[in-house]
């Protein structure tokens, strides 16, 4: 396999290497990102350890400290998700509250200015660090394994660049939490050992989940319904990598589950791509409180 062919495969295409060669899909997409950028794997590895610790900062700041932003729309949801849980209130248990509270965590510390990795957005960027650090967790995954499996998320993310969209304003809130998720899932299968027909059929179901899911943010913001979809997104990843480990097969390869949702977000209306000119963005909010 070249280094033109790394640059620009198709999932398929990178599956079939990691089959080949005997590798992990994440030492696949370390190869490909290290001659894309002429830096050394370590060097990469290290930056990604890097992105994982602001990841973590954003996520423990919006657990731990109840995050408001100016529009009054985001009011410390993922705070008072955690009380809850600590409550005794949890209704699927400690670690499904978290990883929701989580996924709200990290998005609602980008709403209100904070520091955050996107990934693969803004919008998105509470999906994979909740999903991955909340399935690691429970599974006591080693930190190198866990910095790994970001790069099998991201080489999953570059193929729906190339193949789709991961832009709201291009395809709508299915390629921005959608991909997320796709990305999330297909790397936590990895990181648990999955087969690579496994990572394809939970970025398959991810993305089939949430296809034509619109973008309709109030105000204007990125913060209703947009901090809410990050638990969404956070949820459908790991369902899909359960369904996928417990080898429930995909009727269709990831790369045309993938091209479909960038017809579809093609499609869109434009008052569904983050135009705020549709759907929940016309009503006039009302800050009802529980």
């Amino acid at each position: 396999m070249n280094s033109s062919t790394l640059r620009d495969g198709t999932l398929e295409t990178y599956l079939n290497a990691a089959r080949e060669r005997g590798l992990p899909l994440s030492e696949i997409f370390l190869e490909r990102e290290a001659q894309a950028s002429g830096r050394p794997k370590e060097e990469l590895v290290a930056l990604m350890h890097t992105r994982i610790a602001v990841m973590r900062h954003s996520l423990k700041r919006g657990l731990t400290s109840p995050q408001r932003s100016k529009s009054g729309l985001v009011d410390g949801g993922a705070h008072r998700l955690m009380q809850w849980s600590k409550e005794g209130n949890s209704l699927l248990g400690p670690a499904f509250t978290k990883l929701l509270a989580s996924a709200l965590a990290v998005a609602e510390v980008n709403a209100c200015m904070g520091r955050i990795v996107a990934a693969p957005t803004a919008g998105s960027c509470g999906v994979m660090p909740s999903a991955i650090f909340t399935v690691a967790e429970e599974k006591g995954i080693p930190e190198a394994k866990l910095a790994l499996a970001f790069f099998t998320a991201g080489g999953i993310g570059l193929v729906i660049e190339k193949l789709a969209s991961l832009s709201g304003a291009e395809g709508g809130c299915q390629a921005e939490v959608g991909s997320a998720s796709a990305m999330a899932a297909g790397a936590i299968v990895e990181m648990l050992g999955g087969t690579p027909e496994q990572v394809s059929a939970a970025v398959s179901f991810s993305l089939a989940n949430v296809m034509g899911l619109i973008c309709d943010p109030v105000l204007g913001l990125v913060e209703e319904p947009c901090v809410r979809r990050n638990a969404l997104g956070a949820l459908n990843a790991v369902s899909c990598a359960e369904m996928a480990l417990a080898g429930i097969p995909s009727l269709f390869k990831a790369d045309r589950v993938i091209e479909t949702m960038g017809k579809v977000g093609r499609r869109l209306p434009e008052e569904f791509r983050e135009t705020a000119k549709g759907g929940l963005a016309l009503l006039q909010p009302e800050f009802n409180q529980a």
